[in-house]
């Protein structure tokens, strides 16, 4: 099961480290299976088509290697680009770089949807690409990166967690990716410190 506590789906698929402050931080995609466990809870990727890019992977093992690595490299951008806007800093070029490269691979099956009365982008997943599930978050990133809601954006102040995450509160206060979890953490440490 992963957290999905990060309120953007690029935000929540960088956030599959936990523990990236500590020594031993704990990658939650360490194969392909992970990678798809990780589309389908978060909603990026239908489950139909997280069974046919299943069948796909089993039937080339390596290609879905080279698909994860590359998919853990554009997190690790994903997570400097968005750790830089939170902290008010300038993103690395290379970083940059590497979104933009996905940008027309996300896009070239993107399409414009009836949403009721609305209409949307569509930035699905395909069953013929090992890649494609990473279109809805680069789609997400795009989003987020051009809105005014990139200066939301805030890093965990926990010591070990550095998750990423949207702070939607009213006087942009919120420190923790989770109360629950950091948060309640935090003030149990703070308690038996002061004791």
């Amino acid at each position: 099961m992963f957290d999905l506590s990060g309120g953007a789906l690029c935000l929540d698929f960088a956030n599959t480290v936990s523990n990236r402050g500590s020594d031993a931080p704990i990658d939650r995609l360490t194969s392909y299976g992970d990678f798809l466990s990780w589309c389908e809870q978060s909603g990026a990727v239908a489950p139909a088509q997280v069974r046919e890019l299943s069948k796909l992977a089993a039937a080339h093992p390596s290609a879905a290697r080279e698909a994860v690595a590359r998919a853990i490299d554009v997190r690790e951008a994903l997570y400097r680009l968005f750790a830089a806007a939170s902290g008010g800093k300038r993103p690395r070029p290379a970083d940059l770089a590497l979104v933009n490269e996905q940008i027309p691979l996300a896009f070239k099956r993107s399409r414009i949807a009836s949403a009721g009365e609305r209409y949307v982008l569509r930035v699905d997943a395909a069953a013929d690409d090992l890649l494609s599930p990473l279109a809805p978050v680069i789609k997400s990133t795009v989003d987020l990166l051009t809105s005014p809601a990139i200066d939301r954006v805030r890093t965990c102040a926990a010591d070990t967690c550095e998750w990423l995450f949207l702070d939607t509160t009213k006087n942009r206060t919120r420190r923790w990716c989770d109360m629950k979890v950091c948060g309640n953490r935090e003030k149990v440490r703070r308690f038996r410190s002061r004791g």
